[in-house]
């Protein structure tokens, strides 16, 4: 149902995150996801822990989904002295081409406990249909 746009992306994803390096607007880390079909509905999950939801960007354009999100240091007091900071901050993206058999105009967004999920509907006309043959009274003969 979907299509990969960069076979690297994984590696560059592993990199960062042994780099330490976090994403920019230029350059976004890649969000883990899942996806997989349940009954008539393709379902994608996105891990977007101590996202805000606000922070959150969802777009559809033809047959390309775009989910980037923004994860910001928090404001803390001035007496505060951080001794470790391993939660990656940045902006994360992820890119998916979308097959036509999905209606996504239809598109449905929940978020909760740090998981995007998003519910997109299989098109009418792509589920599967029985089709009928006419009888003899339905044909017409053609004459020369």
């Amino acid at each position: 149902m979907l299509m990969r746009t960069d076979p690297f992306r994984e590696m560059d994803r592993i990199v960062q995150q042994l780099s330490g390096t976090s994403g920019t607007w230029s350059k976004p880390s890649v969000m883990p996801m899942d996806a997989y079909r349940e009954g008539d509905v393709y379902v994608i999950a996105f891990d977007l822990p101590g996202v805000n939801p606000e922070a959150v960007d969802i777009d559809v354009e033809r047959n390309m989904l775009t989910v980037k999100a923004e994860r910001r240091p928090v404001t803390q007091a001035d007496s505060v002295k951080m001794e470790l900071s391993e939660r990656p901050l940045g902006v994360f993206s992820r890119q998916l081409v979308l097959a036509d058999a999905l209606d996504t105009e239809r598109i449905e967004a929940d978020y909760e406990a740090g998981v995007l999920t998003l519910r997109i509907p299989i098109a009418e006309r792509a589920k599967p249909r029985k089709i009928s043959i006419g009888g003899e009274s339905g044909r017409k003969q053609i004459s020369g």
